[in-house]
């Protein structure tokens, strides 16, 4: 098993026979505060078992997924390892975030503060951002993506039409739970030649509210025991 990449929240270890395992780790995105965010671009905070946590609500929803026949890199998982088995993805560029809005709040307040209020219903608004945190992970539409050859249109409809599906299906599951989700961020890529999900599904890419607080990762991930 042989450590190819050391990233802010996982490493990821080639297991050979085009294999490959994601360990999770205790770290977490922060904001410019220093404070947990789940939009963050760097990993100021570590939080002990975060890693297991994260790997746990993962496991959950990738395999909610596969069970509705979604499409993803996912294979199993190890809890007890904190380790997730997935195929081999093909990435957009050098990565691309995809950001599905419920309500108003983090990055999207503070740069649209100015005509809405905190919590504002949205209706399932479909972002997406680089992966270059140098860059503060800049926005990025359909058209400049398949201008600089990261996308094609297709996969950027697909990805649209996958990210609306997956956000609902997360939504009516966190509703079932007595909670509401604010916002969630994905990543896809190409496995097997088609449009996939992949990374993780976890409390450290969302944001989620019992009532009026916001549940820090591992609350949230009491639901989930």
């Amino acid at each position: 098993m042989e450590l190819i990449k050391q990233g802010k929240t996982k490493d990821v270890y080639d297991l050979g026979g085009g294999l490959y395992l994601l360990r999770f780790k205790d770290s977490v995105t922060v904001g410019e505060d220093g404070a947990f965010d789940p939009g963050g671009n760097a990993t100021g905070l570590t939080i002990q078992g975060m890693g297991r946590a994260s790997l746990r609500m993962s496991k959950h929803y990738f395999e909610m997924f596969t069970a509705m026949g979604i499409h993803s890199h996912y294979i199993n998982s190890d809890i007890e390892q904190g380790t997730m088995t997935v195929r081999p993805a093909v990435h957009f560029g050098q990565g691309v975030e995809v950001i599905c809005r419920l309500k108003a709040a983090g990055s999207f307040l503070r740069r649209y503060g100015g005509v809405c209020h905190e919590g504002r219903d949205l209706d399932f608004l479909v972002e997406t951002t680089l992966k270059d945190d140098a860059r503060g992970d800049p926005p990025i539409t359909r058209d400049t993506l398949a201008e600089l050859g990261i996308m094609t249109f297709a996969a950027y409809d697909a990805i649209y039409t996958q990210t609306k599906r997956l956000a609902q299906i997360v939504r009516d599951d966190m509703a079932d739970k007595g909670l509401t989700l604010y916002d969630l961020k994905f990543e896809f890529g190409l496995v097997d030649g088609a449009v996939a999900l992949i990374d993780e599904a976890s409390a450290g890419n969302m944001r989620v509210y019992h009532g009026d607080k916001c549940l820090e990762p591992l609350e949230l991930e009491q639901y989930f025991l």
